[in-house]
């Protein structure tokens, strides 16, 4: 702990200079002299202030179930760590190396959705609406701090266990933006809250989090779905007390999911990886020696984020020939609270009164 606190002070320097840079590309924004680009649909942006972790994937997801039913939607993403460069309009058959790993995870879940990848979000939604002329609503995953793009609903999550309001700028910390730059959004989501979270706690929260008065704040928890194996018929596994797993994870703040697995299973060994991380065939082999040496005479399995998956099927033949027993583990938001459709009616709310 002494020493983490000392790299820290060491690292301070880099994190005013970062903040610095970040205050004066904000400020240029503010002042009229940089001009983000509006347009005549309505924009949704889902982000945050740090560097991964909030659940920003699950709650892109439930915000194209809630809407795609009855209006026309597509979603726009950077394609983070994609291969590729310019604009591409995902497929179900391309791989994470193509799109990015998260523009693919919500084309083969939403196949009938649009969803674009391009360096330009201010380029790719004139291309998506475009080649989708009916298209009501964009979403912007992952936009909140790439300004070119002004959106009319910015949602900006943050983590239950790591508010942003008590962390600090890269390197020192997770925020990619001064705490400030929470005043720009229009929702607040405090994301991965546990079960029976206290009314009362949820005030303090709110207090703490929103910079605006009429900044609305709500609350959201992780519902996980039985496992399915990657490769198969559709097979579903339930986790239970006898089961060793494998956890197989390269996505930024792994303790919520490493908690829930953990109390569902025997015994859990963590295999981490960066964000991100894109898998290399050594890593498929380290995977199945990790399996291997595993303790034997229980059912085993390997588990995976549904993010992961998209980063490891660039392997599908490799997997299918080494027949490890690779499941995927499901998850979904849940809103919390008093009255947890709220979220949903304000969302709604916002589109009935949408003006440009």
């Amino acid at each position: 702990m002494v020493n983490q606190w000392i790299l820290k002070i060491l690292l301070l320097p880099l994190a005013i200079l970062y903040g610095l840079g970040v205050a004066i590309h904000n400020g240029l924004y503010s002042m009229g002299l940089l001009k983000g680009v509006t347009f005549s649909i309505p924009v949704i942006s889902v982000g945050n202030l740090t560097v991964g972790g909030t659940g920003k994937t699950p709650h892109t997801e439930y915000l194209i179930r809630m809407l795609h039913e009855y209006l026309p939607l597509a979603v726009v993403s950077r394609g983070y760590k994609r291969k590729t460069t310019g604009y591409l309009e995902v497929a179900p058959q391309h791989d994470a190396t193509q799109s990015g790993d998260e523009p693919l995870q919500y084309k083969r879940k939403y196949p009938h959705v649009p969803v674009a990848v391009a360096e330009s979000r201010s380029f790719a939604i004139p291309q998506v609406i475009r080649a989708h002329p009916n298209t009501r609503v964009i979403l912007l995953d992952d936009g909140y701090q790439h300004r070119e793009v002004v959106p009319g609903l910015n949602i900006l999550l943050t983590e239950y266990n790591r508010l942003y309001t008590s962390d600090w700028l890269l390197p020192v910390g997770r925020l990619r933006e001064w705490r400030g730059g929470a005043k720009r959004a229009d929702i607040i989501v405090v994301t991965k809250c546990p079960d029976n979270l206290p009314p009362t706690e949820m005030d303090r929260i709110e207090t703490d989090v929103k910079k605006r008065p009429d900044q609305k704040v709500f609350f959201s928890r992780y519902r996980y779905g039985l496992p399915y194996k990657m490769y198969g018929q559709g097979e579903r596994l339930a986790l239970h007390k006898e089961l060793y797993v494998l956890l197989v994870v390269a996505i930024a703040g792994t303790e919520y999911l490493l908690e829930y697995v953990d109390g569902q299973s025997g015994e859990v060994r963590m295999l981490a990886f960066n964000d991100h991380h894109p898998f290399s065939n050594f890593d498929i082999s380290d995977i199945a020696q990790h399996f291997k040496y595993m303790p034997e005479g229980r059912e085993r399995i390997i588990l995976t984020t549904e993010k992961d998956a998209m980063r490891l099927d660039t392997h599908r033949e490799l997997l299918r020939q080494m027949d490890l027993p690779i499941y995927i583990l499901p998850v979904a938001v849940e809103f919390i609270g008093d009255d947890p459709s709220s979220f949903d009616q304000a969302v709604k709310a916002w589109l009935l009164n949408f003006k440009l």
